[in-house]
């Protein structure tokens, strides 16, 4: 099922602003990121780019107050302090979906999804009255309702992660962070889930934050691209403005070309390698 089918046009106002600014956040001692700042917007999908060790990753998990920063300001919907609220009532603004999740043994994809119910449950576990709504709507968005009784350790990787992306959008969040979503899948289910993104900031408003490796990814799904090096934010903006070959050279030591798709006038990237020319060469017909 398509995530936009069935919506009303209530569901676009579902969304939050989530602002973090002056966020340092240091490791023994040592600063890792320094003063950052980034704001998503509901219905846009802003995605986090740099090198490994540019501090993407921990600024996300920051923002999600799953680390502790040395310093930051979080605002939510410009008038509400991220860092004041409990747990229990920030994870009803803000949900996360972190790298390398388990495969849970003796649950069925319902029962992990339900986990996403977390937040709104009262003492001992009670299920809350909007629970089974919930769960059902996260299942048919991200296309496993059919699986909702199937054990989650009998799924592909792929299943397992729309199943784990399910039980976020049970959880009915107006902000929905992503940590490398992509990491392990085949293309194939990149390409789905990357989709699915989009159609959640598109049809349902959502706020989105994503952390990607794969510069071409980023540029396809995201609305702005905030460029990290060094624990530093060096660029913020539309793809095309941040994504430049000057730019993405100095920032990964390696020299990149960009160009934009005549077909589907998107943004590439290509990285030159000592055998590029060679391998030119073998490809040009003779």
């Amino acid at each position: 099922m398509h995530v936009g089918e069935g919506t009303s046009a209530a569901t676009h106002s579902r969304g939050h602003e989530l602002s973090a600014t002056g966020v340092t956040v240091a490791y023994d001692g040592v600063d890792v990121v320094h003063d950052a700042s980034l704001t998503l917007q509901p219905g846009e999908v802003t995605v986090l780019v740099g090198p490994n060790g540019s501090g993407k990753s921990t600024l996300l998990r920051t923002i999600a107050r799953l680390q502790r920063p040395r310093t930051a300001t979080l605002v939510i919907d410009a008038d509400t302090d991220g860092l004041a609220l409990t747990p229990r009532e920030f994870s009803r603004h803000v949900a996360l979906l972190t790298q390398g999740r388990p495969t849970p043994s003796g649950l069925t994809v319902r029962d992990v999804v339900e986990f996403g119910r977390y937040p709104y449950r009262g003492r001992w576990g009670k299920s809350d009255l909007g629970s089974q709504a919930a769960v059902d709507r996260a299942l048919a968005m991200t296309g496993v309702a059919e699986l909702a009784d199937r054990g989650a350790e009998q799924l592909s990787g792929g299943q397992l992660q729309r199943v784990w992306l399910a039980a976020c959008l049970a959880q009915e969040t107006g902000v929905l962070l992503l940590d490398e979503p992509t990491t392990y899948l085949d293309l194939r289910y990149q390409v789905e889930l990357l989709d699915l993104v989009r159609d959640l900031a598109d049809a349902h408003g959502i706020a989105v934050g994503a952390v990607l490796h794969d510069l071409d990814q980023a540029a396809a799904v995201a609305d702005r691209i905030v460029l990290l090096h060094a624990g530093r934010v060096v660029a913020a903006g539309l793809p095309e403005d941040v994504l430049t070959a000057q730019r993405l050279t100095d920032t990964y030591g390696i020299r990149i070309e960009v160009e934009t798709d005549l077909l589907t006038c998107r943004l590439r990237t290509r990285a030159i390698g000592r055998h590029h020319k060679r391998s030119e060469r073998l490809s040009t017909p003779s």
